[in-house]
């Protein structure tokens, strides 16, 4: 029997009344004669108010005890899941990660999955139940509970899927589709019928929340067809996929944008000291996303080196390099607040010249000053105050006629 997994993010399990509604579209799916597995994240409130009472013990928390508390708010999610279920008359399971099957390293907070083991799963499936697993979470090799971090809901959704050999992976969030920027804040924004897996990775990677750059690198790497739809309204949502259909001369697609961004300056005595490869390493194996990265190497000036980063993850990187500023060899750390990433998005952009020259020109008409600048085959991105960051997105969605993003 065809296999379908869906995905149910906090916002959409805030509730019994969205809990049944959950249930009723695993229903409807079980009813089109597929083996359902649903996957589900921890209610927001649950979790808050899981950290607060923690941090009022201590402060000074270990992490494999913060993960064995945070894995019982998708434990809770799964349950009552599987009793909505089981009211609307259908036979139904809840599994935590480790049930389920979901094995990972030993890195607390930041599990990756190693393999899943799926035989448990097939077992409750010859038996005609509807599977719900608590997402966010595994188990490692010393059977301790691990947690999967952020996007660990969708990136387990899209894993379960490989594993089993699902059609498809349906991620049910508070949107109706990936539009070409966020309707919220850009005028004339366009819903997307379909995108492209390498498409809607930079958009994630660049401001759009939508779904986790992680489970958009599996579904990838795996071609796992992956549907973004509402769990408010009936919708046929936004299809991920490989390639898409030609639009209308489309060569930008989407603007994404982001606040709260960081620049980090590292700074050196001496070029002899400066080496990026130390400093990113150091960063990376504490699992610290950096962002854009330039170099200033000037005659008479102290070379430095520096990157973007997310407000959240600042103060751990401040952390991290000063307990290993002895071995990185720098002498001096600064850094800017106030910031925004603005960027435009397109797989026509690699064999379509001029469009970071039009971008630029728009962004100066507009008076917007771009302080960094990071570029890639399907991406630019621009670095600019915060306070531009709507002005810049608006514009940018005008300049490239976004507002036409409709299939021909």
């Amino acid at each position: 029997m065809a296999k379908i997994v869906m995905k149910f993010g906090g916002a959409a399990l805030g509730s019994t009344e969205q809990i049944q509604e959950a249930a009723r579209k695993a229903i409807a799916e079980k009813d089109k004669g597929f083996d359902v597995v649903v996957v589900v994240a921890a209610m927001g409130h649950t979790v808050k108010e899981m950290k607060m009472m923690v941090h009022q013990l201590t402060d000074d928390v270990s992490k494999r005890e913060l993960d064995a508390v945070l894995s019982t708010g998708s434990q809770l999610s799964s349950a009552l899941l599987a009793i909505a279920l089981q009211e609307a008359g259908y036979n139904a399971v809840s599994l935590t990660g480790w049930q389920a099957g979901i094995h990972t390293d030993g890195m607390y907070r930041h599990a990756r999955i190693d393999y899943i083991d799926v035989s448990r799963m097939e077992e409750h499936f010859t038996q005609g139940q509807i599977v719900v697993i608590a997402g966010e979470q595994g188990i490692d090799e010393e059977h301790n509970i691990t947690m999967l971090g952020k996007g660990g809901a969708e990136t387990a959704a899209v894993a379960l899927a490989v594993s089993l050999e699902a059609e498809r992976v349906d991620m049910y969030t508070n949107v109706d589709g990936v539009y070409t920027a966020d309707p919220r804040y850009v005028t004339n924004a366009q819903k997307l019928q379909e995108i492209s897996y390498d498409e809607m990775l930079e958009l994630s990677n660049l401001g759009s929340h939508i779904i986790h750059p992680r489970a958009v690198e599996l579904a990838k790497k795996f071609q796992m067809p992956v549907i973004i739809r509402s769990s408010l309204v009936e919708s046929v949502g936004t299809l991920l996929k490989e390639e898409v259909e030609m639009e209308k001369n489309l060569v930008v697609r989407g603007v994404a944008f982001e606040s709260d961004i960081i620049r980090l300056t590292v700074g050196y005595d001496a070029f002899s000291n400066a080496s990026l490869a130390d400093i990113f390493t150091v960063l990376a194996e504490n699992r610290i996303n950096v962002d854009i990265i330039v170099q200033a190497i000037i005659d008479g000036l102290k070379p430095t080196v520096s990157f973007s980063i997310l407000k959240e993850e600042f103060a751990e990187a401040l952390r991290v390099l000063e307990d290993s500023k002895l071995s990185l060899g720098f002498s001096f750390a600064d850094f800017e607040i106030g910031l925004a990433k603005v960027s435009i998005i397109g797989s026509g952009m690699a064999s379509n010249p001029g469009v970071a020259a039009r971008m630029f020109d728009r962004l100066r008409r507009e008076n917007v000053p771009v302080k960094m600048v990071s570029t890639s085959e399907i991406k630019v991105s621009v670095v600019v105050p915060q306070d531009d960051m709507i002005k810049a997105a608006n514009a940018l969605h005008d300049e490239f006629n976004l507002e036409q993003a409709l299939y021909i």
